[in-house]
């Protein structure tokens, strides 16, 4: 592993520990030659997760956008943080177990939504705007109606 801040290769593991949710390692790391500590994590990976966007431009699965825009919509939200890390679990187990290695960015959307209805409906408001690309007011009026309904 090498280290983010000078770049050594030569870096030693001093703790290693089970994440909140069990399904990665946390390892705190000691670089030999600029003496940085830094942390990372392993996860399990099932298979290659790759995203068909809407023009059909395909690209690898990125847990961290995931996470981030997830993290983006319950910004400022009574929302505990660590329900976000869950969300994103599941919904990398729920694709990951599904039988497709790719996937329609649509049907992630989706799935993100229905995770975000159950957990805040600000947050989910926040990130239908950015998926759904609403461009006025009347977009919002009408996916809070939909909501209603």
């Amino acid at each position: 592993m090498f280290c983010p801040y000078c770049n050594n290769s030569e870096t030693v593991v001093k703790d290693s520990r089970i994440s909140e949710d069990g399904f990665a390692i946390r390892r705190r790391r000691h670089c030999t030659k600029c003496d940085s500590r830094f942390t990372t994590f392993e996860r399990i990976q099932t298979k290659e997760l790759i995203i068909v966007k809407k023009n059909g431009e395909k690209q690898f699965f990125d847990r961290d956008k995931l996470a981030r825009s997830i993290k983006m919509a319950i910004r400022k939200r009574p929302v505990d943080l660590h329900k976000s890390e869950e969300i994103v679990n599941d919904i990398i187990r729920e694709l990951e177990t599904s039988q497709q290695s790719e996937i329609k960015s649509s049907i992630l959307g989706e799935i993100i939504m229905s995770k975000l209805a159950k957990l805040d409906p600000v947050a989910l408001v926040r990130f239908a705007s950015v998926y759904k690309n609403f461009s006025s007011a009347k977009d919002f009026k009408e996916f809070i109606a939909q909501l209603k309904n």
